[in-house]
């Protein structure tokens, strides 16, 4: 049962300026079994099915990454991939959206390559790695780690799998040949899906 689980997310102690830590003791990590953020997610998920209306939201994904910050680079990218009007339609979808920051990180090369507008059959893999069919907001990522133990796979629409898995309270996605990037601005709900923004570029295995 997932309540005998030996799992476990940790996070870190925060100091408190008017109440300081005073020993190693009280230092030390606060571990949160599974179990307790499994029953929170429960309770996130179904406020979200109650409320949630997609006359709320109005932009789809590719006009909100064309005025995101920071969403510049996967916006051409889609484009010139020309996946921009499937990412205008209906969906849903989920798109992990690498940050303009990450793929300023990747070597010169690299980036050149992968971004080249001249080999569209890469640059749609690429592309397409990092989306999801459907919609899943981070709290129905999380369940699907519950349902796991603690790690899940998510089918892209380039045909290949992310796993994804907590480290600490971040949700980490690997790639097939071990990069990982961190969700690190969630639930950017759009009329077609949600959009996350990680910290790194993922890639399929042959790229």
């Amino acid at each position: 049962m997932l309540f005998h689980q030996e799992l476990y997310i940790v996070t870190k102690p925060r100091r408190s300026l008017r109440y300081p830590l005073k020993s190693k003791q009280q230092m030390k990590a606060q571990v949160i079994p599974l179990y307790l953020i499994c029953s929170m997610v429960s309770v996130v998920i179904y406020g979200q099915d109650a409320v949630r209306s997609d006359s709320y939201f109005t932009n789809s994904i590719i006009q909100a990454t064309a005025v995101a910050d920071g969403q510049s680079v996967i916006h051409e990218a889609a484009i010139a991939a020309q996946m921009d009007t499937m990412l205008d339609n209906e969906g849903p979808f989920t798109v992990f959206a690498p940050s303009d920051t990450a793929f300023d990180a990747l070597p010169d090369s690299d980036r050149d390559e992968l971004l080249s507008s001249d080999n569209k059959q890469q640059l749609s893999a690429l592309v397409s790695y990092h989306i999801i069919a459907g919609e899943f907001t981070a709290a129905r990522i999380l369940q699907k780690l519950c349902s796991g133990e603690g790690t899940t796979t998510l089918t892209t629409l380039q045909g290949e799998v992310i796993t994804a898995s907590m480290e600490g309270i971040d949700i980490v996605l690997t790639d097939s040949h071990g990069n990982r990037a961190r969700i690190i601005k969630a639930d950017s709900n759009q009329c077609n899906g949600v959009v996350h923004v990680i910290d790194s570029v993922i890639r399929p295995a042959r790229l």
